[in-house]
């Protein structure tokens, strides 16, 4: 398993922290990661390149993403949008087996949904927060949960999809030797 320096995340859904300075690494499961949606999809363009940043396809696509990567590193994933601005008879809630996603209701914030979970969460182990909000993000330190920055995730959504493809790679090259010399 790699390490990161505290409050950092690595793949495969544990969250690294240091007990002391350079001698002692300790992991705990990630239970939920948490996604103030809108805020990531302002710090990933290429998500959905010729459309505008927050429209209905560009959230699909980011929820297409998260599932992938929740296939890949075996965490829950809940991604919160601000809801006050959704067309009349858009869903409050719509998810895919593998992302939960979530719309604040009129005079409610993606935030205080956010600090909300992370409070709800908590005693069943570490919740990882995606924001570049940075007073989100101090928040959900206080309320005991990680945050990470967006531009951090998107690496980390990249580099757990690129070794999940390697895997499947490497697995298929086994069976394919196994196949052939079955003959």
């Amino acid at each position: 398993m790699l390490c990161a320096p505290t409050g950092a995340t690595v793949a495969r859904g544990f969250s690294v922290s240091q007990a002391r300075a350079g001698t002692l690494w300790l992991c705990m499961a990630l239970v939920r990661i948490l996604v103030d949606g809108y805020s990531l999809l302002h710090n990933w363009p290429a998500l959905a390149p010729g459309r505008a940043r927050y429209s209905a396809a560009a959230r699909d696509e980011l929820v297409h993403r998260l599932t992938l990567y929740q296939d890949a590193a075996g965490t829950p994933v809940t991604v919160v949008f601000d809801g006050s601005g959704l067309p009349a008879g858009r869903p409050t809630a719509a998810s895919s087996t593998a992302v939960e996603v979530l719309y604040s209701r009129k005079g409610q914030t993606a935030d205080q949904m956010i600090e909300r979970a992370v409070h709800r969460f908590g005693p069943y182990g570490e919740v990882l927060v995606v924001t570049d909000d940075q007073a989100e993000r101090e928040t959900v330190t206080s309320l005991g949960g990680s945050a990470a920055s967006c531009l951090n995730f998107i690496q980390m959504v990249g580099n757990a999809l690129a070794e999940l493809g390697e895997e499947i790679k490497q697995y298929n090259r086994r069976e394919r030797h196994r196949f052939q010399r079955r003959k």
